[in-house]
C-alpha cells in the first residue's frame, strides 16, 4: 500500500501531491540527490502520510453556538474623551448603569457567557494546548482525539521541527504546524 506524498514549496507556497511507501517526514533542499537539513535554507518540506494511518479527528463533533454578541462599553466613554471605551465596572453609589436602570447600557453577567461543551473549541473541533517542547506534546497522548498542541511563540525553529515530527508519530494535531519551519537564511 503507497502513502501520499504532499510536498510544500516554501518560497512560493505550491502544493503538489504524489505517492510514496514511507509515512515519515522529509526536508528536501531542492538540490538534486540533496535530502536533509544540511544546507542554508530549505525550499521543499515534504509530509508522507499513510493510507493506514488516519488523520486524527475530535472524538465528538460538536455544533458551537454563537450568542448574539454584547459589546460593553464604559458608561459615559461616549461623552468624554479621557473615559475610554474598555469596560470598567461603574462602582458610584447612584450610578444609573450599574442599578440596571431601564434603557442604559449592559453590564457583563454570566447569561452572556458560551455553552459548557463547546466552550474555548476550536472551530475544528479540538481544544488548544500550548506546548514548548516535545515532553509537553507527550502529555497529549491520551488525549489526542479531544486537545490540539499549538506550539508556542518563542520555540525556535529546530525545536518546531522536533515537535512536529513527534506529533505525526503521536498522531496528535498541530494547529500551527507550518509556523517557521523553513531556517533562517
Amino acid at each position: 500500500m503507497t502513502a501520499a506524498l504532499i510536498t510544500y514549496n516554501v518560497r512560493s507556497t505550491a502544493l503538489a501531491v504524489s505517492t510514496w511507501s514511507i509515512p515519515l517526514i522529509r526536508y528536501n533542499t531542492g538540490m538534486a540527490g540533496n535530502t536533509g537539513v544540511q544546507f542554508a535554507h530549505l525550499t521543499f518540506l515534504q509530509f508522507y502520510i499513510s493510507p493506514l494511518v488516519k488523520m486524527v479527528s475530535p472524538a465528538v463533533k460538536r455544533v458551537i453556538v454563537k450568542k448574539r454578541r454584547a459589546t460593553f462599553k464604559r458608561h459615559q466613554s461616549d461623552r468624554y474623551k479621557s473615559v475610554k471605551e474598555s469596560w470598567r465596572k461603574p462602582k458610584g453609589i447612584d450610578n444609573r448603569v450599574r442599578r440596571r436602570f431601564k434603557g442604559q447600557a449592559p453590564m457583563p453577567k454570566i447569561g452572556y457567557g458560551s455553552a459548557r461543551a463547546t466552550r474555548h473549541l476550536l472551530p475544528n473541533g479540538f481544544r488548544k494546548f500550548v506546548v514548548s517542547n516535545v515532553r509537553e506534546l507527550e502529555l497529549l497522548l491520551m488525549h489526542n482525539r479531544s486537545y490540539a498542541a499549538e506550539i508556542a511563540h518563542g520555540v525556535s525553529s529546530q525545536n518546531r521541527i522536533a515537535i512536529v515530527e513527534r506529533a505525526a508519530q503521536l498522531n496528535v494535531k498541530v494547529t500551527n504546524a507550518n509556523a517557521r519551519l523553513r531556517s533562517q537564511e
